[in-house]
């Protein structure tokens, strides 16, 4: 009979974004981000000032092969570099026709999701908004409150991650402060992929 894994429990504290158990915890300080962010000088203003931890996330060690499921949480802390709001480096995943599941528990944001193209959307999270992020989008979540915006992930365990797209080419739009609310504006730093056009 085939090798099969026993099912696993895990409980969540959505007030933290904490798994127990968790396996795995990536942490991303400001001075992971480099490049990330379209005012240069901003980031290294605040660089000098503090490495500080712009977001982490939770895991739990499942087989990352095809059938299985993946599940995390991120906690985004609150926070600007000039007058862009802190987010994750975001990423496209490495077999792109794959979906992603987001779920706000706490604090406010945006999900931005990106095709190659250029394409852009964004939903708005919230307690309780959950999130579809289609095959073929990559993304990255925004936290535009003053506490921490903490989401839970689903996602097709042998999807995998792509940052060095996002790293390469930046997003075609960064989420800044408005004067009453979050605008999207177009980022000065993106550089289209012209395998896409």
């Amino acid at each position: 009979m085939k090798d099969v894994m026993k099912p696993i429990r895990t409980l969540v504290d959505a007030r933290t974004g904490l798994l127990n158990p968790c396996d795995r915890v990536t942490k991303r300080k400001l001075s992971d981000m480099q490049g990330m962010y379209a005012n240069a000088e901003a980031y290294n203003e605040l660089l000098n000032k503090g490495d500080k931890l712009v977001y982490k996330v939770y895991e739990v060690n499942i087989p990352q092969v095809e059938g299985q499921l993946l599940y995390s949480t991120s906690v985004i802390y609150p926070g600007r570099v000039g007058d862009e709001y802190f987010m994750t480096k975001g990423h496209f995943h490495l077999k792109e026709d794959t979906a992603e599941i987001y779920l706000c528990f706490q604090g406010e944001g945006y999900l931005l999701m990106q095709t190659h193209d250029g394409q852009i959307s964004s939903i708005e999270m919230k307690p309780g908004t959950i999130g579809y992020i289609p095959p073929y989008w990559g993304h990255r979540t925004i936290s535009t409150g003053n506490k921490k915006l903490i989401l839970f992930a689903i996602y097709p365990a042998d999807a995998g991650h792509n940052y060095k797209i996002v790293e390469e080419r930046g997003f075609a739009k960064i989420v800044v402060e408005g004067k009453d609310t979050p605008v999207l504006r177009k980022n000065p730093g993106y550089r289209r992929d012209k395998d896409a056009e």
